[in-house]
Formats: C-alpha cells, sequence, structure tokens
C-alpha cells in the first residue's frame, strides 16, 4: 500500500530516507527474519552494524551530535513503518536508540547531550536501554519504587526493573526512580549510568511469545552509586521527562503497529491472489475480499491518526489522547491483521511456512508495551468534553 503523500507531502530528504529504509528492509531485515525469532535472545549484532552503517540506527539524533538529524516526530514514524512493514521486531530494535536519547533531549544538559548522544552515531554505536517498569510497577510510573538516596557526590540506586528492552546487552541506560516514593510524580528522578557500575547486575533474558530480536532482562540496583553530574535535570523533573518520552514513543509504535499490519495485509492479499478454491481464486470470495478491505481500512485510519499525533507532537501542541487514540488503534489494528492474514492462509498461516504466525505473536506486544489498551483508553476517557 502505498503511502498518502498526496495528503502530506514529503521532503525530497524523507522520501531518500524511506527508499533507504525500503530497500534495507527488502535486503537486511526480511530474509532473516525468521532466523532471528528462532534464535529467541540472540541479539543480531550483524544486523544492528549494517543498519548503523546505513544511517538507520542514529537518523532520528540531531545533527549537532553527528546524528541524521530527522528529530521531528512525523519523519520518526514514517521510518517506523517502513521498518514495520519489513519486521517490526527488528525495526523496533534498530530504532532503539531513540527512545534513549529522548529524555536526554528534553532534560538533559549540553555537556550530558555531548557525553551520551555523541556516541550512539559513530560508525559501531552501543546499545541502550531506558529502564522504567519495576515488578509491581508497569502503567503507574508514578509509583515507582526504585530508590534514588542523596549521598556524598550523588545517589545511590537500590531497587529492580523489569521487562527492559536490550537489558544486559545496552552499555548506557537511563533509570527512572524516586527521591521520596511519598511524592510520587514529584519524586520521579533520571539518570544516567553505563552498563559497568559497581552494584549493577541483569537477570537472564526473559522468554518470550513475540517480538525476539529484542532482549529484555530485569535489572538489579545494588546501591549502584550516580555521581551528581549524572542526574538527568532536576529533582523530580524525571516524570515530566517520561511523559513526554511516552508521548513520543507511542506515536512511533504505532507507526510501527501501522507498518506490521501493512505488511500482514500484502501477505494475505498475495495469497488470496494466489490461492484458488472452488474454481477461482479466494480474493474472489466475499467472505475473503471483506475482511481484506477491512484490514485496509483500519491500516488506514491507524497511520493518519499517527501522523496526527505526530504534527501535534512537532507543533507543540498537547498530544496525549491523541497520541494514546494512535496507539490504541494501531496496535488493535495490527492484532486483527495479524489474525487475519493467518485466518486467509489458513493452515499455512498457523505454520511457520510463512511470517504470519510470527507477526500474529509480534502484534501482540504492541497491545501490552508502553502502556496496555485499556491504559490508553483510561488515557483517552481523561480528556472528553
Amino acid at each position: 500500500m502505498d503511502l498518502p503523500t498526496d495528503l502530506v507531502p514529503l521532503t525530497d530528504e524523507q522520501r531518500d530516507l524511506l527508499d533507504l529504509c525500503r530497500e534495507f528492509g527488502a535486503r537486511e531485515i526480511r530474509p532473516v527474519a525468521r532466523e532471528v525469532d528462532e534464535a529467541d535472545t540472540a541479539t543480531p549484532w550483524e544486523l544492528w552494524r549494517a543498519a548503523a552503517a546505513a544511517g538507520i540506527t542514529d537518523f532520528m539524533l540531531p545533527t549537532a551530535y553527528g546524528g541524521g538529524g530527522a528529530t521531528d516526530v512525523f519523519t520518526q514514524c514514517l521510518v517506523q513503518e517502513e521498518l514495520g512493514a519489513a519486521d517490526a521486531a527488528i525495526g523496533n530494535l534498530l530504532t532503539s536508540n531513540g527512545f534513549f536519547a529522548d529524555p536526554i533531549l528534553e532534560l538533559g544538559t549540553g555537556a550530558q547531550k555531548e557525553r551520551w548522544l555523541r556516541p550512539l552515531t559513530g560508525p559501531n554505536p552501543p546499545m541502550t536501554a531506558l529502564a522504567v517498569t519495576e515488578p509491581g510497577v508497569g502503567s503507574d510510573s508514578a509509583a515507582i519504587t526504585t530508590r534514588a538516596e542523596k549521598t556524598s557526590g550523588g545517589y545511590r540506586l537500590t531497587g529492580q526493573k523489569a521487562w527492559i528492552s536490550n537489558g544486559g546487552v545496552a552499555e548506557h541506560y537511563v533509570i527512572f526512580a524516586t527521591v521520596d516514593p511519598a511524592k510520587r510524580a514529584r519524586g520521579v528522578t533520571a539518570f544516567l549510568l553505563d552498563k559497568h557500575r559497581d552494584g549493577l547486575s541483569f537477570g537472564q533474558p526473559m522468554k518470550k511469545m513475540g517480538q525476539r530480536a529484542i532482549t529484555n532482562t530485569e535489572i538489579f540496583l545494588d546501591g549502584v552509586f550516580v555521581p551528581e553530574e549524572d542526574r538527568l535535570g532536576d529533582e523530580g523533573r524525571g516524570f515530566h521527562g517520561l511523559m513526554r518520552t511516552f508521548e513520543i514513543s507511542r506515536t512511533v509504535l504505532a507507526a510501527s503497529a501501522t507498518g506490521l499490519a501493512r505488511a500482514c495485509l500484502d501477505l494475505a492479499t498475495s495469497y488470496a491472489r494466489d490461492r484458488v478454491q472452488f474454481g477461482k481464486p479466494i480474493i474472489e470470495h466475499q467472505a475473503v475480499a471483506f475482511r481484506l478491505a477491512d484490514m485496509a481500512t483500519k491500516i488506514a485510519a491507524s497511520r493518519l491518526l499517527t501522523w496526527r499525533a505526530a504534527k501535534r507532537l512537532d507543533a507543540g501542541l498537547p498530544c496525549a489522547a491523541e497520541s494514546a487514540m494512535a496507539k490504541l488503534t494501531a496496535s488493535e489494528t495490527a492484532m486483527l491483521c495479524s489474525w487475519a492474514a493467518v485466518q486467509t492462509l489458513g493452515g499455512w498461516g498457523y505454520s511457520r511456512e510463512y511470517l504470519a504466525e510470527k507477526w500474529m505473536r509480534d502484534a501482540k506486544l504492541e497491545e501490552i508495551e508502553e502502556g496496555t489498551s485499556d491504559i490508553q483508553r483510561l488515557i483517552i476517557s481523561r480528556f472528553l468534553p
């Protein structure tokens, strides 16, 4: 499906970036998607390095720190959909340094941005991670229990994080902790640290249903010392940076889910045209044709909601409800379209002969990460007239 660029014209730079991602997806991502999935917890470093060489891992970072300069959320969404159409799990991995960078760009000093973002734009960039979720704290980020206790020259972090993407394989982390649990959101503070701090350790990679290209682990902090200069923003400002990060990440993940749904539609349509049953291609059977039409319609709606949220973010407008609407619609569209692809392919969709079953497993995470669908509905409900 072509992007509706007659509605939102693209610049030459955006078109070139999309062409790059489309070609990289077809040449590098899609051929290894099954292999990476079946490797389970093995990070595809060769693919990471190829993406870095192509400029995909840092396209979203400012040129001031050596990045590609596509700092607007709309362009990031264009890229994320294209990578998601190749394989959402791998696409989310290859752009994951953008999630680490967002709170630094929002809260960091010039010196912090130079120190922590510049290495991400080199020829062999490290992976990074953002650590918010805890075993007993999911979407209620104000309830974080990881403690940051003031000490001479800095802070000591103590607590546990769970389901951290790139946990253990990342070299650098943004850790969200609280200086005072009683203050809830007003106590949440962000800290920067590298993998080799004393007292920092990691659990075994979690066995996941889908999106296995990304390693997830628990993180254990046992009195990890963080110097004052590695606190990100003022005490209590972490929640503000986190909410801004979530608005961006939910919108970008909506684009990824839209790409996943698009891949499902392309596969289902191609199969329906080739598969003959009862003397004619199954795309001519009304039930199949209507299913494909529903997929196409929901994908278009997801994309437009995602673009609206992205444009509002780029304009500096409030976007909590709009990003939640995009995330809710796109994630549920991805789940529906993955089901529809499996259903259209029948037994072949249920087998590992095609990627439909993998994408169905991958799609489920889109309804859970960065706030479940129920949380997105709750956010939206708060803005009802």
